[in-house]
């Protein structure tokens, strides 16, 4: 009997901020669909070993790479040490990033400057530093990572609204700008997903979700698996947060 190969056998993957929640969950997803997974963290190495453990256990390849994504010489040194480790970034996972629930009139230029830095800033020098490899072998999937935030204005405050909607700003220009490339560039916005962020979030109640509950980090990585295995959807950005979005 001739085993089927998984959709993603032989690719590899970079996660962002995978030691926890939707970046691990995320991991965890495209290793079942067969790629090699990088589990980028910053500070939250414990995480990262758990997260490059549960993949091994299910007989996946993984290793954990630390790196501060704010710093061009910082990532550049990481995608070099996935390559070295697991081969060429063939799927990035933009999804790394902070919040900060504030009171409006409390955020400080220093706050503004740090989420701009850690969640917009990050995702452009790691797509930046994936793209000439991507290019050279005219395949890639770069998936960003958003929010409803960036839609609706959210529950955390205008610097991380700005930051996410960045994102599907930048996501539209790379996927035009690639589409020849063989490279698809598209966006994901959750709501209220049951994660640490949401947890300590004094603002998050699922009654502000229509189906009634906070979201599953599973149900978003799924998405992203989908994003990961089609080609031919680029440029989009896909909503998943209970229907919040069409209220």
């Amino acid at each position: 009997m001739i085993a089927c190969m998984k959709e993603l056998e032989g690719r590899t993957a970079l996660v962002t901020g995978a030691g926890r929640g939707i970046g691990r969950a995320c991991a965890l997803a495209l290793a079942e669909a067969g790629a090699r997974v990088a589990v980028h963290y910053r500070t939250s190495e414990a995480g990262a070993r758990e997260t490059v453990e549960a993949i091994r256990r299910g007989g996946g390849e993984a290793v954990a790479v630390c790196a501060d994504l704010r710093s061009a010489a910082e990532v550049r040194r990481l995608v070099d040490s996935v390559h070295e480790q697991l081969g060429p970034v063939d799927i990035l996972v933009n999804n790394a990033g902070i919040t900060r629930p504030q009171p409006l009139a409390e955020i400080t230029e220093q706050d503004w400057d740090e989420l701009i830095s850690s969640n917009l800033k990050s995702a452009f020098l790691v797509t930046q530093a994936v793209l000439d490899s991507m290019r050279n072998r005219r395949w890639g999937r770069i998936i960003m990572i958003s929010s409803v935030a960036a839609h609706l204005g959210g529950i955390v405050g205008p610097h991380y609204a700005a930051s996410k909607a960045g994102m599907i700003g930048m996501a539209h220009y790379y996927a035009r700008a690639l589409v020849q490339d063989g490279i698809t560039v598209n966006t994901i916005s959750p709501a209220l997903i049951e994660t640490e962020m949401v947890a300590v979030n004094p603002n998050a109640r699922p009654d502000l979700i229509p189906v009634g509950r906070f979201g599953r980090p599973e149900e978003v990585a799924s998405v992203v698996v989908v994003l990961a295995t089609n080609g031919y959807i680029t440029g989009q950005t896909v909503h998943v947060n209970g229907g919040w979005y069409m209220t």
